[in-house]
């Protein structure tokens, strides 16, 4: 197995961090997933605690951190529920586009709030009519002076209802053929006159992620808000679309691992017929499948992620470890489920809401009809 290179201050990390969520997320975690949030008090714990951002520079309140603390929160969080996978979002995948592309003052504005828990943040590209094809957004930003002008709506956000910043996706150039070559990205803060937030969608599952709608009626901002330069957006995104699928296969793996441990826990304590379930032939080769493919998917996830701290381009690679992860998370859900019997069907056991969690996997960061897409293109077809 490719093990990646963890040091003994990443494993002090990550036990600290165990020992932080388990007296302040476990005992709490099924009201979040009834309240449909996480507290602010809690992401401000996470800032106290130094478990936000930490790859942030030292002059913005982090510790210049390598992506392995990175890996280790997702993977923690995970072990507590996939719900928990909005602060992995504003780690790694909302908060980096300010940090990677905003300019020195807006890093000094808004990056220190992200590292201690006083800003959450959300990044808003799909849209009522436009998901994984975001050259096909039609929210826009139009320049009136020294300002933009922001009219539109955006869905399933994720943070997007506790959201104090949100990084929006907005057409500038309305000409612009194809339409990716017109997009641009603006950070917003909640209150912006003009911007309100919808309600709490009600999900299938992942329910203490809160998701929402969000509408932009007339919201001016000022052009010291918009990120990078005009009408690179989409280049931004898709730059930092590798780590966003990197961090959705990182997770689904660390999910499948969790429901296989749970399940072979359950399978030897449930008997059947005077016997453990785990004794019978049917439930050992599901398991052993199941343990396969787990090890073959984590071999190839660890070997990204060292390919990603090297800084080499693999989109090919990482569309292919988000689809075929995602799907196998998923697959591995429903026959957890099923060794589970009635009971896993019941929401007191886990393995239910890991059923429940995982089926979105395949959907968000790009669909995985997408990925397949992409993959066919760098191979010429």
């Amino acid at each position: 197995m490719i093990a990646l290179k963890m040091k003994s201050e990443h494993e002090i990390f990550r036990e600290s961090l165990r020992k932080f969520l388990a007296k302040e997320a476990t005992p709490n975690f099924q009201q979040w997933e009834a309240e449909q949030s996480i507290p602010k008090s809690f992401w401000k714990k996470l800032g106290e605690q130094g478990f936000l951002c930490p790859w942030a520079d030292e002059e913005y309140g982090g510790v210049n951190a390598d992506f392995l603390y990175s890996i280790i929160v997702h993977e923690e969080l995970e072990s507590i529920g996939t719900g928990m996978v909005g602060i992995g979002l504003h780690n790694d995948i909302a908060a980096p586009y300010i940090y990677d592309f905003g300019t020195e003052e807006q890093k000094r504005r808004w990056i220190p709030g992200c590292v201690s828990g006083e800003y959450i943040t959300a990044i808003a590209m799909t849209e009522p009519g436009a998901g994984s094809d975001l050259a096909n957004i039609r929210t826009t930003a139009i320049k009136d002076g020294d300002e933009y002008v922001i009219n539109g709506e955006k869905t399933f956000i994720t943070n997007g209802y506790s959201a104090d910043l949100v990084i929006v996706a907005c057409k500038t150039n309305l000409k612009a053929e194809p339409g990716y070559k017109g997009i641009s990205l603006f950070v917003i803060e909640a209150g912006t006159p003009g911007f309100t937030k919808g309600k709490k969608l009600d999900k299938v599952g992942q329910h203490s992620n809160d998701t929402c709608e969000l509408i932009f009626e007339d919201v001016r901002v000022s052009a010291d808000q918009l990120l990078g330069e005009e009408n690179h957006g989409f280049y931004y995104l898709m730059k930092n679309l590798q780590q966003e699928r990197l961090v959705v296969a990182i997770s689904a793996i660390k999910s499948a691992e969790i429901m296989l441990e749970i399940t072979m826990n359950y399978t030897k304590k449930r008997t059947a017929f005077g016997n453990p379930i785990s004794a019978f032939q049917n439930t050992q080769f599901k398991l052993a499948e199941i343990a396969t493919e787990i090890s073959i998917g984590r071999n190839f996830v660890d070997n990204l992620v060292m390919k990603h701290m090297n800084k080499e381009d693999i989109v090919t690679e990482v569309s292919m470890a988000k689809w075929w992860i995602s799907d196998l998370a998923k697959r591995i859900s429903v026959e957890c489920m099923q060794l589970h019997g009635g009971y896993g069907y019941m929401e007191e056991y886990e393995i239910a809401r890991r059923f429940r969690d995982t089926a979105v996997t395949s959907i968000y960061a790009g669909t995985n009809e997408v990925m397949k897409h992409i993959i066919a293109k760098k191979m010429g077809l």
